[in-house]
């Protein structure tokens, strides 16, 4: 694996810890971070595929561009694009005043984050 291709899987999982974290606190639990921390680790991890499959990418939150572009090298990604689609507003939506994230929207988040962190650490060559 290439060594930048670390680094921003070690930046996905930071992301990824910070987002479990946040969701197991019994109170206290700040949906908009959690939702934010999600798509952050799933914006990492796909940049990381991309970059190791040497396909280059734009600087964006936009999840499903950044799918779109895996889709050469991992064709069955493009099953999440409704998912991701979804979480890309989690980029900015919730950092500002207007908009709040709830419980609910954290939960299904994370969820969704764990398996496509699965999905990309596995095509990676990484134990998902």
């Amino acid at each position: 694996m290439k060594p930048l291709t670390r680094e921003w899987v070690r930046k996905a999982e930071n992301d990824f810890k910070v987002a479990a974290q946040i969701m197991r606190r019994r109170k206290e639990i700040v949906p908009d971070a959690a939702c934010l921390f999600c798509q952050q680790c799933v914006e990492k991890y796909l940049k990381a595929r991309l970059l190791e499959a040497g396909i280059p990418f734009p600087r964006t939150h936009d999840l499903l561009q950044l799918l779109n572009l895996c889709a050469p090298v991992e064709p069955l990604w493009l099953a999440y694009a409704k998912v991701v689609d979804a979480m890309t507003d989690f980029a900015v939506d919730f950092r500002y005043p207007g908009q709040s994230a709830t419980l609910r929207q954290a939960k299904l988040a994370l969820k969704h984050c764990r398996s496509l962190r699965a999905e990309v650490r596995r095509g990676l060559g990484l134990k998902a």
